[in-house]
């Protein structure tokens, strides 16, 4: 495929620390660079059209993470901000541990990401670390710890935030009083009423044994009505590492069992999954058996459509959905990754049937240890950033 001019343009666009002009097709997809040579993007468009962006900087074993922002419409973004107060306590290696981002209420940003074990100790007593938005916005409060007693970090955590003030940090370790083997991994869920200023003691999100992937990050998501949404892959034995769906309504405290994608595969593939809002629906994505799919859910009535993806292909990993007003769906993830080794970005059209409605596009360049995010615009074009 011919290089686009503008994709030509990101070397020297990168040194300036710009980022590529608006396009104002309605339909166009957009693809830029995350700021500063940061990688593992993670972005969010507020209802005010205030784009959030979250990206690591630094050593992948030891590095940072640093929050900016712009409206949907300009071209560049404000200065970074640095996210954690101890520096160099982030890791970027395996690509699933690092920062995660939500907002909520008034606006206000939510961070979490995998801490660091103590200093000399075991790797198991890392520290699932959360931190917000100071009041003035001119930075982040100190890191805390929100795990009280299920330790066992392996994967990543996640966070979500509604308009409410609830805040909600998840993350998958192994039961306490059992064993550290997949099996008896479970999903934690730490919740907050004060818009993250107390979290209350964890708790399993549900009472049956599924496991977890070890080393495969989770989702968490809200919606614009408190509804909560989990992904994450299952671990029932060492062959069986179903992508799970959990959901539970606004003001509900138990969550459901909505959807399960089977994949057998004897190993951990470090796999990453992704929500994001659309027009009375929600998206998620998820890879299996080397591919990419998603699937829109409807919240009012707990229904999964049918999944839906690009035939099959290269190796594909860490996708992300997300939709407009004109029930176009675009799905983008990365191809040709592996350790310490970086690959491309690829995306795909789809109608809201699931239906393809273009090629499979590509663009070079995506550094080791990343993966890709998006969003929907409000001229209902989409942004990649990467």
């Amino acid at each position: 495929m011919p290089t686009p001019a503008c994709l030509r343009l990101f070397p020297l666009l990168g040194a300036l620390g710009l980022t590529q002009p608006q396009v104002a097709a309605a339909d166009a997809v957009q693809w830029i660079r995350v700021p500063e040579g940061g990688i593992q993007p993670q972005a969010v468009l507020d209802p005010r059209g205030t784009l959030h962006l979250l990206y690591f900087k630094g050593e992948a074993s030891a590095g940072d993470l640093f929050y900016v922002r712009r409206d949907w419409k300009d071209d560049n973004f404000s200065p970074p901000v640095p996210v954690n107060h101890r520096r160099g306590s982030v890791m970027a290696t395996g690509t699933i541990r690092g920062g995660q981002l939500a907002v909520g209420k008034g606006g206000r940003v939510h961070v979490a990401w995998n801490g660091p074990a103590p200093k000399g100790g075991d790797h198991h007593q890392a520290p699932m670390l959360y931190t917000r938005l100071t009041v003035d916005g001119r930075g982040f409060e100190p890191e805390r710890d929100v795990i009280s007693r299920a330790r066992g970090l392996d994967g990543g955590g996640s966070v979500a935030a509604d308009a409410n003030g609830n805040v909600w940090v998840v993350w998958h370790a192994p039961v306490p009083g059992t064993s550290s083997s997949e099996q008896d991994r479970a999903v934690f869920v730490a919740h907050s009423t004060n818009d993250g200023g107390q979290f209350g003691p964890e708790r399993r999100a549900v009472d049956s044994s599924t496991g977890a992937c070890g080393c495969c990050g989770l989702k968490t998501f809200a919606d614009a009505q408190g509804n909560l949404f989990i992904s994450y892959r299952a671990a029932r034995d060492t062959l069986h590492r179903d992508q799970t769906l959990l959901f539970a309504r606004a003001e509900a405290t138990d969550f459901q069992l909505l959807f399960s994608h089977p994949w057998e595969v004897g190993m951990c593939p470090m796999s990453s999954t992704s929500f994001s809002p659309a027009p009375t629906r929600v998206l998620t994505a998820w890879e299996s058996t080397g591919n990419v799919y998603f699937a829109r859910l409807d919240p009012r009535s707990g229904q999964v459509e049918p999944p839906a993806g690009p035939l099959p292909g290269p190796t594909r990993k860490h996708p992300i959905a997300v939709g407009n007003g004109r029930d176009q769906i675009l799905l983008t993830w990365t191809e040709g990754t592996a350790w310490g080794k970086g690959g491309e970005v690829a995306w795909q059209m789809f109608s809201g049937t699931g239906k393809p409605t273009s090629a499979i596009e590509r663009a070079p360049g995506l550094p080791a240890w990343s993966l890709v995010a998006a969003v929907a615009l409000p001229n209902h074009s989409f942004l990649i950033i990467y």
